[in-house]
C-alpha cells in the first residue's frame, strides 16, 4: 500500500508504473530508496539474534529439505538481467534467503514511514512486500509461515512514525496526502478531525499506536449512509476503488488462470452457504495505504455467518512466475495482477448477509487480506441484526480489496464505473435493486 506525493507529469514513463491498489510506489523512485536505506542499515547494523517468530521461519527453512530447495530457487530464478539485477529499491538484490531473514528483522516491529526520493515522497506500507516484489513472482515461493512474522503494531512506541516531521504521516506531505484521498471522492476540503474521529488537542491526535491510527472512526456526517431509509439502494462496505464487476460466475472456476475468473466455491471457503451463489454477481474494490480501512454493511439484515477463512500469504498466480530465469521475465505488475486469484486463495474475513429485502435476499462480502496485510477482524456476529452502513469489522495494519456476491437473479444497476480514479465513498451508493 503506497501513495506518492509529487507530480506524475514530470516522472519519466518507466517509473510511472501503475499497480492498481497502490500497494507499491508508482513512482519506483520511493520504492528504491526505501529499501536501499533498510538495507544498507541491516549491513552496517547485523543482527545476530533474529525475532522468536522470524528464528522458528529460519528453522523451518532449513530444516525441510523440500523448502530449502525452494527457498533457493526462489531468488535464484530472479533474472540476472535489467531490471533484476537491480532490484525495485535500486540496490543490490537480496538474493538468499539470510539476507532476506536480515531485513524482515529489521523492519517487523517498525512502523511504516514516509521516504523522500528525488522530488518525489511515499510510504511503503506493505515493506514484505518491498522485499518480496520479485520474488513473489517466481515459481517457488513458498511462505504461508510469513502468517506469525507480519507486522503487529498495536504498540506505543509504534505511534513515533505519526509525528509532525517531514517523513511523519502528520507531516506536510503525510497529512496533505491522507486529506487529498480523504476529500477526493465528495470534492471536499475537510480538515482531519473534521474527517475522523480524533482529539487535535493531544499528542498524535489522540492516536495511542499506528494500528489505532490506522484503524481510525469516520465522522458519520463526513460518510453519510445513503438512502438509509430506501432497502433497495445497496452502499459500499469499503472507502475503495472498483477493480472488477463480473456477472454469472461460476460456482467453480479456474481462478489460478491468466484470466483470472471468480471461483465462488473457493472464495467462499467451500462453507455451505456458498451453493446459493452459482451464477453469482461479484463486485471487486480495493484500498489504498491512506483510505479509511473500516467496513460497513451494505444492507440492513442479519448476520447468517461470519468467520475468518486463514489463507497464503505472499502468494501470485503461476502465470506471473518466472521458471527459467534465461528465458521468461517476472510480470512487473506484481501482486495487483493477481487480485482475482487472491480472492479464492488469501486470509479472508467472510460475512454472509440476509438481507431484510427479498430483492436481494442472501448476500456476501469477503474482506481480503494481501500480504502481510491479512489481520482481518470481524465485529458482527451470528444472529446480529445489522442497519445498512453499520461498521462489521475493520483491516488492522492496512487493507487490501473486498468482494460482494449478490445470487443469479438480483437485478442490479448503477454500479460505479470500473477504473474510476478516486474512490467510492464508504456508505455511499453503489447499486440499485430491482423489487
Amino acid at each position: 500500500m503506497v501513495w506518492q506525493h509529487g507530480d506524475h507529469h514530470d516522472i519519466p514513463r518507466q517509473w510511472r508504473i501503475q499497480k492498481p491498489g497502490a500497494w507499491l510506489p508508482a513512482d519506483h523512485r520511493v520504492h528504491r530508496e526505501y529499501l536501499r536505506r533498510v538495507t544498507e542499515h541491516v549491513d552496517k547494523h547485523p543482527q545476530e539474534k533474529l525475532t522468536p517468530a522470524l528464528q522458528e521461519f529460519k528453522e523451518l527453512i532449513e530444516g525441510n529439505t523440500r523448502i530449502y530447495m525452494y527457498f533457493n530457487q526462489m531468488f535464484e530464478e530472479i533474472p540476472n538481467k535489467r531490471p533484476y539485477w537491480r532490484d525495485p529499491t535500486g540496490t543490490k538484490q537480496i538474493r538468499d534467503y539470510q539476507h532476506m531473514l536480515q531485513v524482515l528483522n529489521h523492519i517487523v516491529s517498525r512502523a511504516p514511514e514516509w521516504t523522500d526520493a528525488a522530488e518525489s515522497a511515499g510510504v511503503v506500507g506493505v515493506p514484505f512486500c518491498a522485499i518480496l516484489d520479485y520474488p513473489m513472482g517466481t515459481a517457488r515461493c513458498v511462505t504461508e509461515r510469513l502468517r506469525d512474522v507480519r507486522c503487529k503494531l498495536p504498540t506505543p512506541k509504534s505511534a513515533e512514525v505519526l509525528g509532525d516531521h517531514k517523513l511523519g504521516w502528520f507531516g506536510e506531505t503525510g497529512l496533505h496526502d491522507v486529506m487529498q484521498v480523504a476529500n477526493a471522492p465528495y470534492k471536499s476540503s475537510l480538515k482531519f478531525d473534521e474527517m475522523f474521529v480524533c482529539d487535535p488537542s493531544a499528542k498524535f491526535y489522540g492516536y495511542k499506536s499506528w494500528d489505532d491510527f490506522f484503524t481510525r472512526q469516520v465522522h458519520d456526517k463526513a460518510r453519510p449512509v445513503a438512502s438509509p431509509d430506501d432497502d433497495n439502494v445497496i452502499v459500499n462496505a469499503c472507502e475503495s476503488k472498483v477493480f472488477n464487476i463480473q456477472r454469472h460466475a461460476q460456482l467453480r472456476d479456474r481462478f489460478f488462470a491468466k484470466g483470472q475468473p471468480y471461483s465462488v466455491l473457493d472464495m467462499l471457503a467451500h462453507d455451505p452457504l456458498a451453493q446459493h451463489f452459482s451464477g453469482a454477481t461479484v463486485y471487486q474494490a480495493f484500498l489504498s495505504a491512506l483510505s479509511y480501512h473500516r467496513w460497513h454493511s451494505p444492507v440492513s439484515g442479519t448476520i447468517r455467518r461470519a468467520f475468518v477463512q486463514d489463507g497464503t500469504y505472499f502468494s501470485e498466480p503461476l502465470f506471473e512466475g518466472v521458471g527459467d530465469p534465461n528465458v521468461h521475465e517476472i510480470d512487473t505488475g506484481g501482486i495487483s495482477v493477481g487480485q482475482g486469484y487472491l480472492s479464492a486463495l488469501a486470509t479472508r474475513g467472510i460475512i454472509f448477509i440476509e438481507a431484510d429485502n427479498p430483492a436481494i435476499g442472501l448476500m456476501a462480502f469477503i474482506a481480503i487480506g494481501m500480504d502481510e496485510v491479512s489481520s482481518v477482524d470481524i465485529t458482527v456476529k451470528e444472529g446480529q441484526h445489522v442497519k445498512k452502513g453499520e461498521q462489521t469489522g475493520m483491516f488492522h495494519f492496512g487493507g487490501s480489496t473486498h468482494c460482494l456476491l449478490f445470487r443469479k437473479g438480483v437485478q442490479l444497476s448503477e454500479f460505479p464505473e470500473v477504473g474510476r480514479q478516486e474512490n467510492v465513498p464508504v456508505r455511499s451508493k453503489i447499486a440499485v435493486v430491482k423489487s
